[in-house]
């Protein structure tokens, strides 16, 4: 587990994975790419909807939204540290929060426009949180915050990146195993985040973590735009 814990932070540089992205290429545009900063309209993710993986099924997501939700906790969950709740978790309050969700063989891409709780998480918190834990019923999960140098960069923007290894003990004892990167960007009164969750074990190959970096700076254009 350790091993693909520390594959998966390789990866936000590209350097782990040896397995092809089913996502649309984009190499005129690298993820540190991005246009000058405007006011975001969140009506615009709509436009966001053409980045998505090639072949998936696309449905609409309403909010209020959350990567923890994502991951697959439900409400309820905690913290510990208590203070990380916020990075899996900026917009609790935010019914107005969109988006989309992107299903296929190589797992599911989530990608959210909301209004924050609070502001930008301060470097205290990046610092309390490089290695956190999730509770929930019978899910547990081990959080990893990256370096804020490894996260995906988006000009005008802070960025924050995380990596989660999550467990599931039935009574009988069965342990369903789950994994999932997200990445938020911060600006002009907003949090995106695009949130990839893979079921380890599958028999197909799942997305480029590449992927959750590429859509958080085309997101964030078409916010933009």
């Amino acid at each position: 587990m350790r091993q693909l814990i520390v594959c998966l932070m390789a990866l936000w540089l590209a350097a782990c994975s040896a397995q092809p992205s089913t996502a649309p290429a984009s190499p005129s545009a690298p993820p540190s790419a991005s246009p000058i900063a405007g006011p975001v309209n969140p009506a615009n993710i709509k436009r966001v909807r053409s980045a998505l993986p090639a072949g998936y099924e696309i449905a609409e997501v309403s909010g209020p939204l959350s990567a923890a939700g994502l991951w697959g906790f439900g409400s309820g969950w905690t913290a510990a540290p208590g203070q990380c709740a916020a990075l899996a978790d900026p917009a609790p309050d935010d019914r107005g929060a969109r988006g989309y969700s992107a299903s296929g063989s190589g797992g599911i891409v989530y990608v959210v426009v909301a209004v924050p709780g609070q502001g930008v998480p301060d470097h205290g918190l990046i610092g309390d949180c490089a290695n956190w834990t999730m509770a929930f019923a019978h899910t547990t999960g081990d959080v990893i915050l990256a370096p804020t140098s490894d996260a995906p960069h988006v000009d005008g923007a802070d960025t924050v990146a995380m990596t989660v290894t999550t467990r599931t003990v039935v009574e009988s004892g069965t342990e369903t195993d789950g994994q999932a990167l997200t990445a938020q960007a911060y600006l002009d009164g907003h949090v995106v985040f695009v949130t990839l969750v893979t079921e380890p074990g599958s028999p197909h190959p799942p997305l480029d973590s590449r992927v959750v970096g590429d859509l958080l700076v085309a997101t964030v254009s078409a916010l933009r735009g």
